[in-house]
């Protein structure tokens, strides 16, 4: 995996993929699994804090005059 600061969002998720479709297939040496599934957990924990931080930023809304209006967004709730 190379250095976290320097991967996007989209390059983490890409990788995440990877290692899922890797892992679904079932014949990956148990050493293997367990490593690659520990890089999954790093990816899928670096995928989740980008996001929560772009969320924060988009919580936000500059007004005209300069006040911050801070938005709660509603989860979907119909699945």
């Amino acid at each position: 995996m190379s250095e976290k600061k320097d991967k996007t969002f989209e390059e983490a998720m890409s990788e995440l993929e990877v290692v899922v479709e890797k892992l679904e297939q079932g014949d990956v040496p148990l050493e293997e699994a367990i490593a690659m599934f520990q890089e999954g957990m790093t990816l899928s924990k670096f995928c989740h804090e980008k996001l929560e931080k772009v969320e924060k930023q988009m919580d936000q809304i500059l007004h005209e005059d300069g006040e911050v209006e801070v938005l709660a967004f509603q989860e979907d709730e119909s699945s």
